[in-house]
């Protein structure tokens, strides 16, 4: 408990630094105004999704491998956490493209490519609430494993497609004060990642284990 208490106090003083920096020290850019200081939590919860997308394709490449169980957990909690800061850059997006560009959504790659890559984590984790059989957590790794590559077609999407969503500003156009800012959130939001893993971890290993203690009473009553 101590280590969740510790990032969540590292999280919130890292966060009410990285609030001051978007808005006090991060210069406003007048063609997009205010609304575009949502780009310092927007990108590092992308940065975030990635990563528990990428544990849960690594985790259920091993489960599918070694069929250990502890790896279809550590899968299932990399695809929720990630899933989590997923929504925020779906619901964060429309917030900024209709201030800025007059609409809430386009159907074009680059928003669509995320949008999908969500998707697919989604039916992942709804999936791993449906049963867990053994041929159901089989499949649900294979869905993690189609699903994780579209990670890439959604960095290129940015980079190399047009449409309304702006190109990767992170490597260059971006002043000191800006890149304060966006770091400071992103490493808040790695505080929250962390904790948030630590704790649904430790919750689906007592899930499991009930669930393992109800079929063996199930099982005694049988052979009685």
């Amino acid at each position: 408990m101590k280590r969740y208490a510790l990032l969540c106090i590292s999280g919130a003083v890292l966060t009410a630094a990285a609030l001051c920096f978007a808005f006090l020290v991060a210069p406003r850019i007048d063609s997009m105004g205010d609304v575009q200081r949502i780009f310092y939590f927007h990108v590092p919860s992308a940065w975030l999704s990635y990563i528990g997308f990428l544990i849960a394709f690594v985790s259920s490449l091993c489960f599918l491998f070694q069929g250990k169980e502890k790896f279809d957990l550590f899968a299932r909690v990399g695809a929720e956490v990630g899933l989590f800061f997923g929504y925020i850059v779906i619901i964060t997006g429309p917030l900024w493209a209709r201030v800025s560009w007059g609409v809430w959504w386009k159907w074009e790659p680059r928003l669509t490519s995320m949008a999908f890559l969500v998707l697919i984590f989604t039916i992942y984790v709804a999936l791993q609430n449906v049963s867990h059989e053994k041929a159901t957590q089989k499949l649900a790794a294979v869905l993690a494993l189609f699903g994780t590559p579209s990670i890439y077609f959604v960095h290129s999407a940015v980079n190399r497609m047009q449409g309304l969503h702006p190109k990767n500003v992170v490597s260059q156009g971006l002043n000191f004060e800006m890149r304060l800012a966006l770091y400071s959130f992103f490493f808040a939001e790695l505080c929250l990642f962390l904790g948030l893993f630590a704790l649904r971890w430790n919750g689906l290993k007592a899930e499991r284990a009930v669930i393992q203690m109800k079929k063996r009473l199930s099982k005694m009553e049988e052979e009685r």
